[in-house]
């Protein structure tokens, strides 16, 4: 070998090994897994901003702004979910008039992967929901809603499991007792099963039978009652049961800075989140996974 072709070929070596800064080992080191879990709830209807002459809410939230921030995030991380918690129907003219056909049809523009049922969405009772389901290019669950004889058995699962970047994500929904809240005749023959019960069989069937990564919940049940502390609540969920990695709520209209961080019921830490209400935020759950899937998490709250 000439002095020429030495030092061609140890130069090439060299460059192979710096590139961006690393050395060789480097490449070898397992990157760790990002998954981004966006979500809503409590829409109520809200296609458009408040007005800017609001008296709370000026100038916030709007369907077109919640794209733009969605498109965002997703640009920067594809392996991200998008939920909702209930509620998406009722609060504007647009229900009165469209019986939620144009919410549907913008969160399937938006492409959201799933979403539970709050008690409004009721409001044009259990056939005018399930009549527009054709414009939602999503589905719904619900694990407590026994819906075996209505118009939406079959229609309701009670989880669902998505798969991003090797990542194994199982979602499962829960709903508010209806009595007292809707009309009987809206909800028809939909039986009410308990939350809790419910949460420990999805937690335990998600984890230890379908093995996944990350167990979440859907919740319509109320982020907690101050004024009745032992009813039934995400806070309460959380203390109670074992296995879910975070529990998105709906129907009090808590507006959260960031995740409640509660021990459950082996004392582990879990994460419970709400944002509010009308679109106004967008919430945002960051989980991270190292090569065995141990995971780290980190939240915040989006004003649209």
């Amino acid at each position: 070998m000439n002095r020429r072709t030495f030092i061609q070929q140890t130069t090439a070596a060299v460059s192979l090994t710096t590139i961006g800064g690393l050395s060789l080992p480097s490449f070898g080191t397992k990157k760790q897994k990002h998954i981004t879990i966006l979500h809503t709830n409590d829409t109520h209807s809200h296609v458009e901003p408040f007005e800017a002459s609001h008296y709370k809410h000026a100038n916030k939230g709007g369907v077109a702004r919640r794209a733009t921030l969605i498109e965002s995030i997703r640009n920067e991380n594809p392996n991200t979910l998008l939920l909702d918690a209930g509620d998406i129907f009722q609060g504007t003219p647009y229900f009165n008039y469209f019986g939620g056909e144009l919410e549907f049809k913008l969160m399937s523009m938006l492409n959201y992967d799933l979403a539970t049922i709050g008690n409004h969405d009721f409001d044009n009772a259990i056939d005018g929901f399930y009549k527009q389901l054709p414009h939602a290019k999503f589905n719904f669950v619900s694990a407590n809603y026994d819906f075996k004889n209505t118009v939406l058995d079959s229609h309701v699962k009670p989880y669902q499991i998505f798969i991003k970047d090797g990542i194994k994500i199982g979602v499962f929904g829960l709903g508010i007792e209806l009595t007292g809240l809707v009309s009987p005749k809206m909800y028809k023959e939909t039986v009410y099963l308990d939350p809790s019960e419910m949460a420990q069989d999805m937690s335990r069937i998600l984890k230890d039978e379908q093995q996944c990564d990350l167990v979440i919940c859907l919740s319509h049940l109320g982020y907690y009652y101050q004024k009745n502390p032992t009813k039934i609540s995400d806070l309460n969920l959380a203390k109670k049961t074992k296995n879910i990695d975070l529990i998105i709520g709906g129907h009090t209209h808590t507006f959260l800075p960031k995740p409640t961080i509660v021990k459950n019921s082996m004392h582990e830490n879990m994460l419970v989140n709400q944002v509010g209400a009308y679109g106004i935020n967008l919430g945002r759950i960051d989980f991270y996974f190292d090569s065995n899937n141990n995971k780290t998490s980190q939240g915040k709250t989006i004003l649209v």
